[in-house]
């Protein structure tokens, strides 16, 4: 099957979904859920049996001008399963937080206005599959504001909560900021070297005698990616839109929007370091620039993250940090080899697991929401006495997100450390080892809220079936690929 149709039964999936909502009366819009659930399932398992011009080259299709602009490398067939899985994810917690959802949308509170909500999710995952693939700028920036529109929508989405609205109109705006400085750098680029084109920028940067127009475009991208990373200092929005977002929706955020940011990065140093061969002009620069990022960010993330009291804006800055130790891995500049991962490669690793973990922690945010009508760290005070399961899980999954040895995040940890330290970025190195130091702290602090801190709300925390087997399933894949990585290696050198 051609890749393109991955991407074709995305769209067509979210169209459906939004014409069933419309026209099929129903007091209970659960329905759409399960189905967006079902279709993305779906669609997951047909990238097995998807395929590149590559492999096919004689075929009509093969030979489409599409592919000038679209390509099925490892590293998209990577994205695009992390896409499709990240959004099955969002979407099953979408359908458990509805009542939540319900209450800030329509007067009554019933579910007529919840529906959309279980769309909009599949069109953003078709964005970050299209984006998975773009092989210009102007196709990647045509997708990448297919994702930021319609997490404008989602974050804004509550619109009887004053917390939602204020979320909105700030990602808003500063998302418009950045998309601005992403045109303009795209614009002083293409002016520098007269291509689009990923692969022809890579050859064309060889040629450019006076490199100063090139490294001018280069920075103000680094600013609008920055905004969709999360890196300092253009990480203004993160605490204030993830804590006023409904919950799931900042699960999105934290993990498909960070990811969709990335690959663009990646592919865009990639073509500017020839694919991280450092045979370039402004190799030092860039890589100058990343680790300054890197740095700056691990710091803000983590110091800023050990005073809060609310969980979500904790998450927020854990989010800030874990884009300084992927920003680190990018600043290492490591060309792939057989032996070993690249920057490439260890990024992508490190959002695989921070998807697990992420996701299965917003999970439990969002019942503890439901539950106890609150997202403070003291919402959370004793509920190893009244969910002891639950309770362990979220205790797994914050210690792999500290990177507690044999859970998926310390491999994540090991191997950003591992680059840094044989590239010899040794501030990176030490700044990156206090910013770890710090991150044992503030998420331990939540752990003994809920095993040391009495409970100020007795009532048992009962979970839904679908919410209890995804955080059962994300904690024990924290756990597996912890010990047993080489799933998720093979799929990154398939």
């Amino acid at each position: 099957m051609p890749a393109y149709y991955l991407e074709a039964l995305t769209i067509t999936l979210g169209l459906i979904l939004l014409l069933a909502e419309a026209f099929v009366p129903t007091k209970n819009k659960a329905w759409v859920g399960i189905t967006a659930a079902l279709g993305l399932a779906v669609i997951l398992g047909l990238i097995g049996i998807s395929i590149g011009p590559e492999a096919k080259r004689a075929a009509a299709w093969a030979q489409w001008p599409l592919w000038n602009f679209y390509q099925f490398d490892t590293l998209a067939r990577f994205y695009k399963i992390f896409a499709l899985v990240c959004t099955l994810f969002v979407v099953l917690m979408s359908v458990d937080y509805r009542q939540i959802l319900a209450r800030f949308t329509d007067p009554s509170g019933s579910e007529n206005g919840t529906g959309e909500y279980y769309a909009l999710p599949v069109f953003a995952c078709a964005g970050m599959m299209f984006l998975a693939s773009a092989k210009d700028l102007a196709g990647a920036f045509v997708s990448l504001e297919l994702v930021t529109i319609t997490f404008y929508i989602l974050v804004a989405y509550m619109r009887r909560n004053p917390g939602s609205l204020e979320a909105g109109v700030k990602y808003l705006i500063l998302g418009a900021l950045s998309t601005g400085f992403l045109v303009y750098g795209i614009a002083w680029i293409y002016g520098a070297t007269g291509t689009l084109c990923l692969t022809e920028i890579s050859n064309c940067k060889l040629q450019i005698s006076d490199p100063t127009p090139l490294l001018f475009g280069m920075a103000l991208v680094m600013v609008g990616l920055g905004f969709k990373i999360g890196a300092v200092p253009m990480q203004v929005w993160i605490p204030d839109v993830y804590q006023g977002a409904p919950t799931p929706t900042t699960a999105f955020l934290s993990v498909g929007s960070k990811a969709a940011g990335f690959i663009l990065l990646i592919r865009f140093v990639g073509a500017l370091l020839g694919d991280f061969s450092l045979s370039s002009p402004v190799q030092g620069p860039l890589l100058s620039l990343l680790l300054v990022l890197a740095c700056a960010t691990l710091l803000f993330g983590n110091l800023a993250a050990i005073p809060q009291t609310h969980f979500k804006r904790l998450l927020a800055y854990s989010s800030i940090a874990h884009a300084g130790f992927l920003l680190l891995a990018l600043a290492a500049g490591k060309a792939e080899s057989a032996d070993s991962l690249g920057s490439a490669k260890v990024v992508s690793f490190y959002l695989a697991t921070y998807l697990i973990m992420t996701l299965g922690v917003f999970f439990v945010l969002a019942q503890v929401r439901i539950h106890r009508d609150g997202e403070a760290i003291a919402d959370f005070n004793g509920l190893g006495k009244t969910n002891p399961v639950l309770a362990l899980a979220l205790t797994v999954l914050l210690a792999a997100l500290a990177g507690v040895p044999l859970t998926a995040g310390f491999l994540g940890k090991f191997f950003v450390f591992s680059l840094a330290i044989e590239a010899h970025l040794w501030v990176g190195v030490g700044i990156a080892f206090l910013a770890a130091a710090a991150g044992f702290y503030y998420y331990f602090n939540v752990v003994r809220a809920m095993w040391w801190t009495s409970p100020g709300n007795l009532a048992p925390v009962t979970l839904p079936i679908i919410s209890k087997s995804c955080i059962a399933l994300l904690t024990i894949a924290t756990l597996v690929f912890g010990i047993w990585p080489q799933p998720l290696v093979a799929l990154l050198n398939h």
